[in-house]
């Protein structure tokens, strides 16, 4: 039981000597496994992290655990767009190349929190800062293409739906399992949409569900009952992957030979899967990169450069 929970394993060798890997969210969980195992096979590892004290303590575990140095960390909240953008120009005027992004970093059911910038936290730190931040570093992804965009989605996308007209719960009440599906569901689009425009240009994109995961992500969950906490204990220990089997999905995406073709196409355990219907609805994904642009600021005119360049 407990290797079927697992699910698949990433049984690729490929090397990255001389290749640089950005993972955000990389100081914990899956993010961490993932930023070992790119050490490992000898990347340049970029850890882009809200809380930068624990990222230092991740970073040198990192170096430690695989006798590579050269695994950096960087301050990103990805709920703050200055934030995502000051740490883009950083890694511009810093970075001679971007191989791998790994838009890891996210949060699951917490509160109506609104952000600095007006937004719902769930849809901000799930999709509005990967995309802002994906779109800022597209020339560098191009420059040393062949290289990837993996977006960790869920399979709570599942029954999820964009909601242009209130995408912020202004509206209507706010329901975290809600919020958090469209967000998981705009991660399933961004990835296909970005897939589409960067047909071409030796830039693919990938998203996934890693699976049901023993990690923090499920701390605004827990935060509701110490109860619940207790009662969910043992039941998670069991049934619920570890942070390094959680990886396995990111790190075959990330690296696994021949992929190319997959362009534009979600993934679990190892291997592609169908997304849910609306996880392929290509209108709804072209008109959420549009807003999107809209919301963080990206001028029609930018975008539409990065297109034909």
């Amino acid at each position: 039981m407990r290797k079927w929970i697992a699910g698949g394993v990433c049984t690729s060798k490929a090397c990255l000597d001389g290749k640089t890997v950005l993972i955000t969210g990389a100081n914990t969980g899956i993010g961490k496994e993932t930023a070992l195992d790119a050490a490992r096979r000898g990347a340049r590892v970029v850890m882009a992290c809200r809380d930068l004290t624990r990222a230092e303590l991740a970073a040198e575990e990192i170096r430690q655990a695989t006798g590579n140095g050269n695994v950096a960390f960087r301050h990103l909240n990805l709920a703050s767009l200055y934030s995502v953008r000051e740490f883009a120009k950083e890694f511009l005027a810093t970075e001679e190349r971007l191989d791998i992004l790994i838009n890891n970093a996210g949060v699951m059911m917490c509160p109506k929190w609104i952000t600095e910038d007006g937004f719902e936290t769930q849809l901000a730190v799930n999709h509005l800062g990967h995309f802002l931040l994906t779109n800022l570093l597209l020339e560098r992804l191009k420059s040393s293409a062949p290289s990837r965009v993996v977006n960790v989605s869920s399979v709570a996308h599942a029954g999820g739906k964009i909601e242009f007209d209130d995408l912020f719960f202004d509206k209507r009440p706010y329901k975290s399992l809600v919020s958090y599906k469209q967000s998981k569901l705009a991660n399933v689009l961004f990835s296909r949409e970005l897939a589409r425009r960067m047909k071409g240009t030796g830039v693919t994109s990938y998203c996934l569900h890693p699976g049901i995961i023993r990690t923090e992500l499920g701390r605004h969950v827990e935060s509701w009952s110490p109860m619940l906490k207790a009662v969910l204990f043992l039941p998670c220990l069991i049934f619920m992957k570890t942070p390094m089997q959680g990886a396995q999905t990111t790190i075959y995406c990330a690296v696994t030979e021949g992929l190319e073709s997959k362009s534009g196409c979600y993934f679990s355990d190892c291997a592609e899967r169908e997304p849910a219907p609306e996880g392929k609805d290509d209108e709804v994904a072209r008109r959420l990169w549009e807003e999107s642009a809209r919301l963080v600021g990206l001028t029609k005119e930018k975008w539409s450069r990065q297109l034909l360049s």
